[in-house]
């Protein structure tokens, strides 16, 4: 078999390329009906006077700019719910290759890489050992060989990273498995990085599975990849659902606590219709290194940056372009041993967010590659308007506001929530609707725990997940316009050629200090201040209820940065049991070696001034 095109279709899948023509048709007639129901229900809100004005017209627009992650969002997380809920196997559902023989000696040659660029020695080398410790338990360890890719530039940094991995090399039963490399650049960032090394090692190995710092893996999660691999030669690109590792960080807890019961409905609903032209998440996932090295290999977009040079966010690409070439890209939606830390802090995570916002930019010059699969170019197409939505959300509320300042709303009629536009119960109704949209992932993963005893119990009781829960959304309605500004402010950067800087992410927990915040997040503060001062003086009296669910979060920018990057508040989460993983509870073996168990002393009853008996509560023993 030729290594750099996939085998042909058999039987099965056929039968499966058939069944996702019929789920991708459901899907865009589900997704399309409820974008046109949105739409038509806005446009006879706004034009209540008989006609669309100006301003009308560019409501509508944003709102047309948010449907469809919203709108996808919803039907995602209600058919992964459903599967989820009345499949036996919902993974075996949407991936049977999971499903394969998981014992047998492992034939392929596969290749760890860690590619990191001034992070902190001891951190990845922790996460590095305790996956191949945990690799090694299997019995298999010896199938592969461990690379650590440093691209590091500060020297004493790059000193102490080589010198502890020579030890952990000398101590090592096979030492031979074990290499360390260091770049004299860092030509082309993290994908350079790999590159560097697919041209000098790569026609030495099959596979590769790549990791970034703050990666941790199970072995067993390693071996499934590598089994479904073999099983499934057709799969180009192979990886399962990545999850937050246990921290102490307010920020992160509450964050991750979201976006896990956001993702687990939702990636089970995407990879019942996306198939085999899944999504690549750039780490925690198995490639088949021939292919990658044929098909893969990222254009240098025309022009400079923000939007040219080399591309940011490369994951999504390369995914497009192994399924250019016919090669599947698959997701396992299941999570099982395989884990990321997330950023401690809101500065930390608007830097992150930032540069996947630039990157994404980026896939405007890639729409038009010739012979890209349909689905393919709707994938960067979503991922170009995750970074328009916020935007969008911005400008629609400041028209709105805008208007009912102005005096564009009948004075005798209550502004709707849809700001500016005579109150009606179909005001009310659209808003209830997009909110169920926005909500409906984490709701689901939410409801999903609840209904299990299993799940109830590894998230420490119905008690503990309701109050996260309800913490949670509280966290994000704070959150969501902070970013959304910033996301703003940026996108209008990138106008002028703005870019942002390629560096190392903080990864340890922090106490922002107050002057860091304020750098940072001013312009949250400073325009919420002004749109909350005009909308008091100006507007209608019942626009203030929304004039403060808009503004409030902005004008509380700077504390709720500084408040959530309080260790002290950190361990009062922790004992409360709030924004806890089950990783967090009981915490896996990998989980621990890698220095991320958390295990905090209960709270009895009492113990704290008021309240105490809601404190004992949670701080009970889980139950089902």
């Amino acid at each position: 078999m030729n290594d750099l095109a996939p085998p042909p279709l058999d039987a099965d899948l056929r039968a499966e390329q058939q069944a996702l023509r019929r789920r991708r048709l459901l899907l865009a007639v589900l997704v399309t009906a409820t974008i046109a129901g949105a739409l038509l229900a806005m446009i006879r809100l706004l034009g209540g006077d008989g006609a669309l004005g100006p301003a009308d017209l560019v409501l509508l627009a944003c709102f047309a700019a948010m449907l469809p992650w919203n709108v996808l969002g919803f039907w995602n997380a209600a058919i992964g719910f459903l599967l989820l809920r009345t499949s036996r196997d919902p993974v075996a559902r949407v991936l049977p290759a999971a499903r394969a023989p998981m014992a047998g000696p492992i034939r392929a040659r596969v290749a760890i890489l860690m590619p990191v660029h001034n992070e902190d020695p001891e951190r990845v080398l922790r996460h590095l050992e305790a996956t191949v410790a945990s690799l090694d338990a299997t019995g298999e360890g010896r199938a592969f060989e461990v690379f650590l890719l440093s691209d590091t530039r500060i020297p004493a940094l790059a000193e102490r990273e080589e010198a502890l991995f020579a030890r952990w090399r000398a101590r090592h039963p096979w030492p031979e498995r074990l290499h360390y490399r260091r770049r004299a650049d860092n030509l082309g960032h993290k994908t350079g990085n790999l590159w560097e090394w697919l041209e000098r090692e790569g026609e030495r190995f099959d596979q590769m599975l790549v990791l970034d710092a703050d990666s941790v893996m199970s072995g067993t999660a390693i071996l499934r990849l590598v089994r479904i691999m073999a099983a499934r030669p057709e799969i180009g690109i192979l990886q399962q659902l990545v999850v937050g590792l246990p921290n102490p960080s307010p920020f992160a807890r509450l964050f991750q606590f979201g976006m896990r019961h956001g993702m687990r409905a939702y990636t089970m609903g995407s990879a019942w219709w996306q198939g085999d032209c899944g999504p690549y998440w750039g780490h925690n996932a198995l490639i088949r290194i021939a292919p990658f090295m044929a098909h893969c290999r990222l254009p240098v977009l025309p022009g400079g940056p923000p939007l040219g040079g080399r591309i940011l966010s490369h994951d999504q690409v390369e995914a497009v372009l192994m399924r250019r070439a016919g090669w599947q890209v698959r997701v396992v939606p299941e999570e099982d041993g395989s884990f990321e830390e997330n950023p401690p802090t809101l500065s930390d995570f608007i830097k992150r967010d930032l540069r996947w916002c630039q990157g994404n930019w980026q896939y405007l010059h890639l729409l038009g590659c010739p012979g890209l699969h349909a689905l393919g170019r709707l994938q960067l197409a979503l991922a170009i308007l995750m970074y328009v939505s916020g935007p969008a959300w911005i400008l629609f509320s400041l028209v709105g506001f805008g208007r009912a300042i102005l005096g564009d709303t009948a004075p005798a009629a209550p502004a709707t929530p849809l700001l500016g536009v005579p109150g009606t119960w179909e005001g009310w109704a659209l808003l209830v609707a997009m909110l169920v949209l926005v909500w409906a992932p984490k709701l689901a993963g939410v409801l999903q725990i609840l209904l299990l005893g299993r799940l109830r119990r590894a998230y420490g009781g119905a008690g503990r997940v309701l109050v996260s829960a309800v913490v949670e959304i509280l966290f994000s309605l704070v959150l969501a316009p902070i970013v959304a500004f910033a996301q703003t402010l940026f996108v209008l950067g990138m106008s002028t050629g703005r870019a942002i800087r390629w560096e190392a992410q903080l990864r340890d927990p922090r106490c922002l200090s107050w002057g860091e915040a304020w750098r940072g997040l001013r312009g949250q503060t400073l325009f919420g201040a002004a749109l909350g001062a005009a909308t008091w003086w100006l507007a209608p009296e019942g626009v203030l209820p929304w004039a403060v669910l808009f503004c409030l979060p902005l004008l509380l920018a700077v504390p709720f940065a500084v408040v959530t990057s309080w260790a002290s508040l950190g361990q009062v989460l922790m004992r409360l049991g709030i924004g806890a993983v089950p990783e967090e509870i009981d915490s896996p073996a990998v989980v621990a070696a890698a220095g991320h168990a958390l295990w905090p002393p209960p709270i009895t009853a009492g113990a704290v001034t008021g309240g105490g008996a809601i404190v004992g509560a949670l701080a009970a023993p889980p139950m089902d």
